[in-house]
């Protein structure tokens, strides 16, 4: 029998990604989004295996009839992904009350509602994955609201393994450093202009010890192993996915 995996936010960048490693693996995939109209699309695109439902991670309604769907079309779960994020860049003296407010929702909250709703679905050797950032450490100029948010999923496990202790249910965080996605082109383009991309991923990943930033298959190949067997005394940890920059 097939595992069956749930991805938040998973209609584009690494949720996608992660989805579409799991499907060749032979694995059936319910993935979430805000949007239905790039849920139905990433849903297609990955075929048969896969299902999506509108959720907004940040909604108790939305993530009670997420788990309900999921409960009356597979039964269990066997890997959970809390991908969904939301970043804003401002700077202290700028922030406003609605970007704090869709930061730590959407990046706190909306995790929490993701592992907590997720628990009675899941049974012993069943594992749980949050997607944080290397900014839990490293947050960029501007980005302290989004370092603050992941800082915090990272102490949220630290509790969690021992609230969770003798169901058999793993926890790790996955925490990758600059991705290649397609957020963050447009967001590059925004900023320095369409022909300002290239130079500006260069530039981003000439200061990793590995020489450039990821792909996101190789973000979603380290989450398919954290969810593996192969990784079934794997528990707790918090692993930078990011060419060593958070060692630097």
């Amino acid at each position: 029998m097939s595992k069956i995996a749930l991805i938040t936010g998973a209609t584009s960048g690494i949720g996608y990604a992660i989805a579409e490693e799991l499907v060749s693996r032979g694995q059936q995939v319910v993935i979430t989004g805000r949007d239905q109209e790039r849920v139905d699309a990433a849903t297609a695109k990955l075929g048969p295996r896969a299902s999506g439902v509108r959720a907004d991670v940040a909604s108790a309604a939305d993530m009670d009839a997420l788990y309900s769907h999921v409960a009356e079309h597979h039964g269990h779960l066997d890997a959970v992904f809390a991908n969904a994020a939301s970043g804003h860049h401002s700077v202290l003296g700028a922030i406003t009350d609605e970007e704090f407010e869709r930061t730590f929702s959407v990046n706190v909250r909306g995790v929490l509602y993701t592992v907590q709703k997720a628990l009675p679905l899941m049974r012993s050797g069943s594992s749980i994955t949050i997607i944080g950032s290397t900014a839990s450490i490293h947050p960029p100029y501007g980005m302290g609201l989004y370092g603050g948010a992941k800082a915090a999923i990272r102490n949220f496990l630290r509790s969690w393994i021992q609230d969770t202790k003798g169901s058999g249910i793993r926890m790790n965080v996955l925490s990758p450093g600059a991705v290649d996605t397609e957020s963050l082109r447009e967001a590059l383009a925004k900023a320095f202009g369409a022909d300002g991309v290239a130079a500006q991923l260069e530039a981003m990943g000439a200061g990793s010890p590995i020489g450039r930033i990821s792909a996101p298959r190789e973000i979603a190949t380290v989450a398919a192993f954290l969810a593996s067997d192969d990784a079934g005394f794997v528990h707790g940890v918090e692993l930078f996915v990011d060419g060593g920059m958070a060692q630097v």
